[in-house]
């Protein structure tokens, strides 16, 4: 008898390809517009968003390495916006636009070009048929983590919830702590 094995990552649904196994896609390039690209044509192909790191790699240099997974056939084909930048407040604006569009936030890693730039590239899907569920987005990037605790009480107290963080480079050659928090829009 064949075992089914569900798995559920940030809301997404993975099922087995068979008993304890399962079908990937790995992607790497060091291009955002490419790597959404190929997001885009992996699940039209049934697979969803998994991992997503960047950095160097031995055979690419610098590279965002992300990893797709074979998705759940009834939940319909998955839709991905790659967003890259070195500036928070941009950041914020764009990924609003797109939760007002559906999309949900699902990975970040920091995304570094052949010229030398760092930004923070922040991967988001969409099902169809789920359009209509919105998420309220905040960036928070200080510095100093004693100032990233307290801004990070007071949106917990607002309601949102910490999604992930990254260490990501300012435009003034800096580094900051950048904290992607959401909370279901009302």
């Amino acid at each position: 008898m064949k075992k089914l094995l569900l798995f559920v990552y940030f809301g997404a649904a993975i099922a087995a390809v068979g008993e304890d196994r399962f079908d990937y896609r790995v992607l790497a390039t060091s291009k955002t517009s490419t790597m959404e690209k190929e997001m885009n044509e992996a699940a039209a192909a049934g697979f969803v968003f998994s991992s997503v790191m960047g950095g160097e790699t031995s055979a690419g240099g610098k590279e965002v390495v992300t990893v797709m997974v074979q998705g759940d056939a009834d939940r319909g084909k998955a839709q991905y916006k790659l967003l890259a930048t070195s500036r928070t407040g941009t950041m914020q604006k764009e990924m609003q636009a797109a939760a007002d569009q559906g999309y949900r936030y699902r990975g970040q890693t920091v995304f570094e070009s052949m010229f030398g730039g760092k930004e923070v590239a922040v991967i988001l899907e969409r099902f169809a048929g789920e359009e209509g569920k919105r998420a309220e987005y905040r960036l928070l990037a200080t510095s100093r983590t004693s100032t990233m605790e307290k801004e990070l009480k007071e949106a917990g107290g607002a309601g949102f919830r910490l999604m992930g963080m990254v260490v990501g480079q300012t435009a003034m050659g800096g580094r900051e702590l950048v904290c992607i928090l959401e909370k279901a829009a009302q």
